[in-house]
């Protein structure tokens, strides 16, 4: 009989909030808050169909004893922890430092499955790095965040708004103009990134505001994942740049 795959960010995620809800305590097979949360995992839109293969796949006993995993091997915990692995320790630590915005991402996450959107939208390469890693709040997020930017229609309003404005078509970072750089060919050219991640925004309509403008360069090192850390923001990325950089 096959295996049950190794947990995610995503399924991590949710289960941490619901041990950071219940104050770092694990939550028995009885609790129904274990039994809602089986039947989420259940349903993300990933795994290939785990759910219809693997008839234990994210039972109630399995995700009572993650939730123990997450819970044991927080640094106060008192007892001896259980074996908790690598993204384990990663989300527990990002819930320590910020609880606030991981449990954000935990109730997008969950609305986005409840409403049914994030099943209609299909597998983007981006939403993982060149290693495979994701956000800490997981590929799901980054896969909602990567649509709401590819949605023509935002940018070409965003663009043109801009320039009846009279503001220049410059990246928001680095301030490079690809119109500049690349005379005609590169002229009405600029990228869309959202200011802020969609765990902190919410899942709301996106408005014009909302989208900072950014050259391919800029926008990929924001979409950067690195291990146990958001995507950046475009003044975290500026700050970021302001440490090598001196005098940017």
């Amino acid at each position: 009989m096959p295996r049950s795959p190794a947990w995610t960010r995503d399924e991590l995620l949710l289960a941490c909030a619901l041990v950071v809800e219940n104050d770092w305590n694990e939550l028995r097979e009885g609790d129904s808050r274990v039994l809602g949360l089986s039947d989420l995992l259940r349903s993300l839109p990933i795994h290939e169909g785990a759910a219809q293969t693997i008839p234990k796949f994210r039972s109630i006993g399995s995700v009572s004893r993650k939730t123990s995993d997450l819970a044991s091997n927080h640094p106060a915990y008192a007892g001896t922890p259980t074996k908790g692995g690598r993204l384990d320790k990663e989300v527990i630590a990002a819930f320590i430092t910020r609880p606030a915005e991981m449990l954000q991402a935990a109730a997008a996450l969950r609305q986005g499955i409840g409403t049914g959107e994030l099943h209609g939208i299909p597998e983007d390469p981006d939403e993982l790095d060149d290693e495979g890693n994701s956000a800490i709040e997981g590929r799901l997020l980054a896969r909602w965040a990567l649509h709401r930017e590819r949605d023509r229609g935002l940018r070409i309003r965003k663009i043109a708004r801009s320039e009846k404005l009279g503001q220049p078509l410059q990246c928001e970072v680095c301030a490079f103009d690809f119109g500049h750089f690349y005379g005609t060919l590169g002229r009405g050219y600029i990228e869309v990134h959202h200011r802020l991640p969609l765990h902190i925004s919410g899942p709301r309509e996106t408005k014009l505001d909302d989208l900072a403008f950014l050259c391919a360069n800029c926008h990929r090192m924001c979409h950067k994942s690195r291990s146990g850390e958001s995507w950046r923001t475009p003044s975290a990325l500026r700050a970021e740049i302001a440490q090598f950089t001196p005098g940017f």
